[in-house]
């Protein structure tokens, strides 16, 4: 069980977060993956301030736990999140991101950002590329885990599956992908053109460790990681992470439309209040 004093500093961290997110959203001229990355947000606020082994002061040391965020589009929830963490400055991002030459695009890339494993943004490579990392560092004997985030969406892709299949296979523990089941894709719910359920069982039957949480509460999200096998044992975990798109903002959750866009200062208002209102209570609740 989380100790309560933990889940309440994530908590703390995830909220700020939040709301450094969507004062970015108010700032930009342009549309933000604002649904994906409020599901999201306490997943990777748990992953980067108290599961992974990293360290901003040094982003390549050999041991160092790998992330990719194969959700590409979610990557302003990643850059802040990592920004809180001492990785990168919440000030630089705000002033140039998604600017020509900017470091921080609307998906993440390596090249122009050190700290970011892969250049993620065209669905479906992520899993693929973390089975390679994984069975690298079983070949090379070194015990890091590698942890892929995933949308449902994504998973309709085969690569998925071809990866899913392998992982057991090659008897990866030290991979953990999660998925950030918040059951919409772009334009439309997932069930209504995919049926995806049940979907944990599917992962179940490919030989995977299947951990179902609500993605949305700390103190589930931060039980799932401790609770995670030893790195060095032969299965690979799933965190199934049931999510609302958009969560803690009145307007946003579960509206098709948010999958992208900007706020207005009308708006910003109105989610800088909700997100505090939802803070407040969680505390209250925990």
């Amino acid at each position: 069980m989380a100790k309560k004093e933990e889940v309440l500093r994530l908590m703390e961290i995830a909220h700020q977060m939040r709301k450094n997110l969507v004062k970015l959203c108010g700032a930009y001229g342009g549309n933000i993956h604002m649904g994906g990355d409020m599901s999201m947000s306490d997943v990777l606020t748990c992953l980067y301030h108290h599961t992974m082994h990293v360290n901003p002061e040094d982003i390549h040391m050999p041991d160092r736990d790998r992330f990719i965020l194969s959700k590409g589009h979610g990557a302003v929830c990643m850059y802040i999140t990592m920004a809180l963490r001492g990785f990168f400055d919440y000030d630089e991002i705000v002033r140039t991101y998604g600017q020509l030459d900017s470091a921080y695009g609307q998906h993440p890339c390596k090249v122009h950002l050190p700290g970011v494993e892969a250049s993620t943004g065209s669905l479906g490579h992520g899993l693929p590329i973390c089975v390679g990392m994984a069975a690298a560092a079983r070949q090379r004997k070194e015990n890091h885990r590698v942890f892929c985030m995933m949308g449902d969406g994504e998973t309709c892709e085969g690569s998925v599956w071809e990866a899913a299949l392998n992982a057991p296979a090659l008897k990866l523990g030290n991979l953990v992908a999660i998925v950030d089941r918040n059951k919409q894709f772009m334009t439309t719910f997932s069930e209504e053109g995919v049926h995806f359920e049940p979907y944990a069982d599917k992962w179940r039957a490919f030989g995977w460790n299947v951990i179902e949480i609500n993605g949305n509460d700390m103190n589930e999200v931060v039980d799932a990681f401790d609770s995670l096998p030893a790195a060095d044992s032969s299965v690979p975990t799933v965190i199934v992470a049931n999510t609302v798109k958009g969560a803690r903002v009145s307007f946003m959750e579960k509206q098709i439309k948010w999958h992208c866009g900007s706020l207005d200062a009308k708006d910003l208002a109105i989610a800088l209040d909700d997100l505090e209102a939802a803070y407040q209570a969680e505390k209250e609740a925990l």
